[in-house]
């Protein structure tokens, strides 16, 4: 081990066997099973809003969450002598959800939405962060795609990124622009303030490497992102990735949406706002937002296929939400 990781982890009531290195953290097999030591960038004030999320699923549960472990002085996270913070949590050994495998995502979804009907905040002490007005955002993402077209078109010399992205602007605009509309004549307020209000929680990050498949069950890692909101949010998140993995491949699609609503049911409203988010051009906006505020001397060619690759599936994906929905946006 090195000199940082014995200084780290010697503030816990722990011992530790062995440890190696994996994806940005580091596993360690201790006297209290697996643990993982991760360096984290989350405000304090988050940590023990994280532990009572976790200690709140085990009560109810759900006990396969990556639960913090207190130090010895009962600090959610521990410093290094340079002021690095860590996060020591449980962990699991088990494979990622394969994206390729249909029966893996059907698990992984059904598990969203069990997991969803116990993630409503409890503690009457602390409040949890709230998530972000998707209308506003809309608004703001909208302005954004309008300036980044501005900037290209008085720009001398145009690239591939640039000759594409105003090409097709128009057409992704127009969309971008109906997505706005529809969810500002939507229920979105009501079932945003009805969220807010009850607070119902999201995982914020809910995508296919933090599904972990054990022996018989599932585990579910890293809510260090949570907050009140829609908790279609999540399902929107997963949904898309998976989705343009497949591209938007019909019959998974009713697949996943079906087993969701088998375990939880969903109202007209939740269908339609994520029918909306689905349809917002978000890899679109994404990559755009993503040049205007890089260097924009250089483009690498894995932006310019990005964006070639949600143009080339927008067609598909509206086809997708046409036959997957009742209703037509």
């Amino acid at each position: 081990m090195k000199e940082y990781e014995l200084e780290v982890l010697d503030q816990y009531d722990i011992e530790v066997r062995s440890t190696r290195k994996i994806r940005g953290a580091f596993f360690c097999d201790t006297n209290q099973g697996s643990l993982l030591l991760k360096e984290v960038h989350f405000s304090e004030k988050r940590a023990p809003l994280l532990y009572l999320l976790c200690e709140q699923l085990e009560r109810n549960g759900y006990s396969n969450v990556d639960t913090p472990v207190l130090t010895k002085e009962g600090s959610y996270l521990s410093t290094y002598r340079d002021g690095t913070r860590y996060i020591l949590k449980k962990w699991f050994s088990g494979k990622e959800c394969d994206v390729k495998r249909e029966q893996e995502l059907i698990a992984a979804v059904r598990n969203l939405a069990n997991l969803h009907q116990l993630m409503k905040w409890e503690n009457k002490e602390m409040k949890p962060f709230t998530g972000r007005n998707l209308q506003e955002e809309y608004v703001r993402h909208n302005k954004e795609l309008r300036k980044v077209r501005e900037f290209m078109r008085a720009k001398v010399n145009k690239g591939e990124f640039e000759l594409l992205y105003l090409k097709y602007f128009e057409m992704m605009f127009e969309i971008a622009q109906n997505a706005q509309n529809r969810l500002q004549e939507s229920g979105y307020e009501e079932l945003h303030q009805k969220s807010m209000e009850e607070m119902w929680l999201v995982h914020g990050d809910y995508n296919y490497h933090n599904v972990l498949f054990l022996p018989g069950q599932l585990a579910t890692t890293n809510f260090e992102s949570f907050h009140t909101d829609i908790q279609m949010a999540d399902l929107y998140y997963f949904f898309r990735k998976v989705m343009e993995k497949h591209r938007w491949k019909h019959s998974l699609g009713r697949k996943l949406l079906q087993n969701y609503c088998e375990v939880r049911s969903l109202s007209n409203a939740e269908q339609e706002y994520l029918a909306i988010r689905l349809s917002y051009p978000e890899k679109f906006w994404k990559t755009a937002n993503s040049y205007y505020h890089s260097n924009k001397a250089w483009i690498s060619e894995k932006s310019v296929e990005k964006l070639r690759i949600c143009i080339e599936q927008t067609e598909e994906k509206m086809h997708f939400i046409d036959h997957i929905f009742s209703f037509h946006l």
